[in-house]
């Protein structure tokens, strides 16, 4: 029998038993100490939550523009119970503390739903026993308080020592540029885990990766509301020195196929190369994120796509989603992924990424669909 049944999920019970303590918009070095303390960064984009939920050490975390540390934890957690916290940045509603302009809740039956997309780079101590993971909850109703019943996906990133998701090993699957072991279990709501076999400290993924292999195996409904998107950690042993450096959360452009399909080969409407693209982004000191929408104003469908673009000051991605997406020099080349590898006549298709910029962060230049400028 797993011995561990309760996770980060029940962190939001214990949270309401007390009162949270909502900060103002947080400064460089916020630091946060109270169990259940919070502030929000980025104009109130994203929420930072001590949310010491499952024990009485405490414990401080450091909350910078971009994400947090941290600082002090003497956590002592047997390993085979429930961790101690669980420290989170995210977007959305967390019993009724709800960042801006996130969107959320988000019916999964809404086309956006396909264009949710998040990434985190996040660091770890050489000592203590965690888990680094996300923690993504649904709703059958658009709730913005209480407790979510309908299901906790958590990814994990990497964890130490001995400790287990909530349940048993159900599966292993191929996901977001990696391997996962999938657990299941069920502590009043659906609680499904994807631990990657190697761990990394950063990721990039399109919800709806995660959400399909759920609603595939039975775990969750595509009637239900996604209400937030949380990563940090669940800490047993110490925790000082976790932390989250950069977190994003974005939704836009529309994905043209939202079930899976086998990949395509460059057919059909590749000829005329007639095309439109827009591009936005959302950028802090050193660090941004970007989103393109590649419109095809041709007559006929593009079977197959690839997107070139180059960066004007030497511009860096780490990351990205809805497109396989490389880069030499200043160059960058985006493919399709197998979902979304037509496009449409007058259809779009959208893929963003994250990336890192020093002294300035020009717009990218030059953009081609299949070889043929676009406007």
């Amino acid at each position: 029998m797993r011995m561990r049944m309760i996770t980060a999920g029940l962190a939001m019970l214990a949270s309401v038993a007390a009162s949270l303590v909502v900060g103002q918009a947080a400064h460089a070095d916020t630091t946060i100490c109270e169990k259940y303390g919070s502030t929000t960064i980025q104009g109130g984009k994203y929420v930072v939550i001590n949310n010491v939920w499952g024990s009485d050490a405490q414990q401080c975390i450091n909350v910078t523009n971009t994400g947090f540390t941290v600082t002090q934890a003497g956590h002592n957690k047997a390993q085979n119970g429930a961790p101690a916290s669980y420290p989170a940045i995210y977007a959305g509603c967390h019993y009724a503390n709800c960042s801006s302009g996130s969107g959320l809740p988000l019916a999964v039956s809404n086309s956006q739903f396909n264009t949710v997309q998040t990434s985190v780079s996040m660091s770890y101590p050489g000592s203590g026993v965690y888990d680094a993971a996300y923690d993504i909850w649904f709703d059958p109703t658009a709730r913005r308080d209480g407790q979510n019943t309908g299901a906790e996906l958590m990814v994990w990133l990497n964890h130490t020592g001995s400790v287990q998701p909530v349940g048993s090993k159900v599966g292993t699957v191929n996901l977001a540029g990696g391997t996962w072991d999938v657990w299941y279990g069920n502590t009043g709501w659906n609680v499904v885990s994807y631990v990657r076999t190697s761990a990394t400290n950063s990721i990039s993924f399109a919800v709806r990766t995660f959400f399909d292999d759920m609603v595939n195996r039975g775990y969750a409904q595509r009637s239900w509301y996604l209400t937030s998107v949380q990563a940090g950690f669940e800490p047993w042993v110490g925790g000082a020195g976790l932390a989250v450096n950069n977190f994003s959360y974005s939704i836009g452009g529309v994905v043209q196929n939202p079930s899976p399909s086998p990949a395509v080969s460059p057919t059909g409407g590749n000829g005329s190369g007639a095309c439109r693209v827009s591009y936005s982004k959302n950028e802090w000191q050193g660090g941004f994120t970007g989103n393109v929408t590649v419109t095809n104003t041709s007559s006929s469908a593009v079977n197959g796509w690839n997107v070139g673009f180059s960066f004007p000051n030497g511009q860096r991605i780490t990351g990205y989603w809805g497109a396989d997406v490389s880069q030499n020099g200043s160059t960058v080349t985006a493919r399709n992924l197998s979902y979304n590898g037509s496009i449409p006549a007058g259809g779009n298709v959208s893929f963003g990424f994250q990336g890192t910029w020093n002294g300035s962060n020009g717009n990218p230049t030059g953009f081609t669909l299949n070889g043929t400028r676009c406007s």
